[in-house]
Order: structure tokens, then sequence, then C-alpha cells
């Protein structure tokens, strides 16, 4: 029997309503992405009954990857967690997945345990991504997180405070810090200067139950993750690599010599990302500040499913 083409009103009706389809699941992307449903209501109105349409035909990894912070990789990993197929839609998941999927969410919003613990986040990125500006954001903004100090002995920038943006101290007192085990970690950057972070500070702030703030540079945050490897890693990233470029010569403090070292060396440490547990782009100040801070509020991804650091 011959195959009849459906006539050209319903190839247009079809086409409207795929568009329509579209721009529905959009909206529901923005819409967790910009905080105004969270996760969890999205995966709560595709099993209603009767399903909300945009939210059942979402695929999962569209939902988890509009969640701020978790980008492609970590939400490729959790779905595998998960048990759940790339292919898979929110509205087709099995009842064990759904209670699985549900359960990842709630204890990510920390629903679960509405007291979370103190908890030491690692901020790391590459050369002028911006840690300094969004770790100066939290201090001022966020008073609630313990910001970790970390001693270097380079010259401070203009406008850098001793003690307040890092302990500024000689060769010699440093190697003083290091030799009777003040520092929890050490680490000699674009090879000139050295930077570390004393140890002290971090666990009494630990031990007061408050959440510690540590941004430090790629080999400092290796260094933390062999020596806590409760520390959670996030990784601040550039929206752009020309952005990037942008914003090391846009500042002004170092020589062109200088400059391209330093962007030689961001390029090592960006192909260094998938070893962090989270990564956030730096758009801009306040957005990465305030999801930097959420981050230390979630629960930690189990140690199974944490990158290696080797």
């Amino acid at each position: 029997m011959p195959r009849v083409a459906p006539p050209d009103v319903d190839r247009t009706a079809a086409a409207h309503a795929a568009v329509a389809a579209r721009r529905a699941r959009a909206a529901v992307k923005r819409a967790i992405h910009d905080r105004s449903r969270s996760p969890i209501e999205v995966v709560e109105a595709a099993w209603a009954d009767p399903p909300s349409a945009p939210e059942a035909s979402l695929r999962v990894r569209e939902l988890l990857t509009s969640i701020p912070s978790l980008g492609p990789t970590r939400a490729a990993r959790t779905m595998e967690q998960l048990g759940i197929a790339e292919s898979k839609r929110v509205g087709g998941l099995g009842v064990r997945q759904r209670r699985r999927l549900l359960e990842w969410l709630e204890h990510r919003e920390n629903r679960a345990h509405p007291t979370a613990p103190s908890r030491l986040v690692v901020l790391a990125g590459p050369t002028a991504v911006g840690k300094g500006a969004v770790s100066t954001y939290i201090r001022e903004n966020y008073p609630d997180v313990h910001l970790s100090v970390s001693a270097t002995t380079r010259p401070p920038r203009p406008g850098e405070v001793d003690g307040v943006n890092y302990f500024f101290v000689t060769d010699d007192e440093f190697d003083r810090l290091v030799e009777t085990g003040q520092m929890l970690e050490t680490a000699t950057v674009h090879n000139a200067f050295r930077y570390g972070t004393p140890r002290a500070p971090i666990e009494k702030a630990l031990a007061e139950g408050k959440s510690v703030l540590l941004e430090i540079d790629l080999q400092g945050a290796r260094a933390v993750r062999a020596a806590m490897p409760e520390a959670v890693l996030v990784f601040l990233l550039p929206p752009t690599w020309e952005e990037l470029v942008r914003r090391l010569i846009g500042r002004g403090t170092e020589d062109p010599i200088e400059q391209q070292r330093r962007l030689e060396t961001a390029k090592t440490e960006l192909a260094a990302q998938d070893e962090f547990d989270y990564r956030v782009v730096n758009h801009e100040v306040s957005q990465a500040a305030r999801e930097v801070v959420e981050l230390m509020a979630i629960p930690h991804p189990p140690s199974s499913s944490r990158p290696s650091t080797r």
C-alpha cells in the first residue's frame, strides 16, 4: 500500500509544535540556571499526574547541565553513577532511576542535612582568571566564610594589604615556616615566587565549625588534595581563552615577557580542570562568587566518583 504523505498544513503544524516544544524546554533550562525553579521542582512536575510536557521531555543530561556550576563532565559522571543512559528523558525514567535521581538532587540541595558540616573548599584556576577578585568578593559579602590567607615571597601588587590579601614574607621567613611544619602546602609559581598556606588558621576554623575557602594555584590544590582528601576542589574558568588573554594584558602588572610565560602556564593549568570536583565559569565576579559559596554547602561527591590527580 503506498505511503500517503501528510497534507502541507499538518507538516506546518507539526513543525510549529516542535519549535514550541523546544522553546518550552529552553525556558525550563533557563529557569533552573537562573534559580527561579529548582531541579527538584522540575522533576516533580515531570512525574506528576498528568505530567508537565516540557519537564517530562527534557533529557536528564539537559536537566543536570542547567544546574549552575555543574558542567558536562560532572553531569556525565553523575548519570553514570546513577545508572541513567545519555538518551534518557526525565519523564521516561523508571521507578528506581527516579528514586536515585531524586535522592541525588535532594542530597545536593542539602535537604537531607539542613545543617551543613564545616568544609575546606579550594579555589584554583589559570592566571588572570579572577581568583583574587572572586575571593575578595566573598570576603566582603559572605562573612560566614573563613577565607584563608596565603603567604608569599612576591611583592604586593597595588592595593594589596599584608595580612588581608597575603602574608608578604621574605625567603628566610618562608623557609622557617616550612621547616617548622607550619605550612599545609607550598608551591613555586611561574618559576619565580613561592606561595604557601599556613596550616594552623585552617585547622582552627574547621574545628570551630566554619567553612574555609582557600584560593591557591594548581600545584597547591594538588598538594591540599593529597594532605586533606576531604577538601572540595573548584576550578575557576574564563568565559573564553581570548577573555583570559584580555584580562592578563589589561591588568598591566607584568611585562610582555612575563605575560607570555604566564599564558603558556595557563594552557597547562586549563588542561588540568578535570582533576577538580566542580567548575565555575567567571563571567561575572558576583555570580561566580555566589556559585563558589553555594558549593560549600552541598554534599561532597562520593570518593569513587572523584577524579584522580595522577
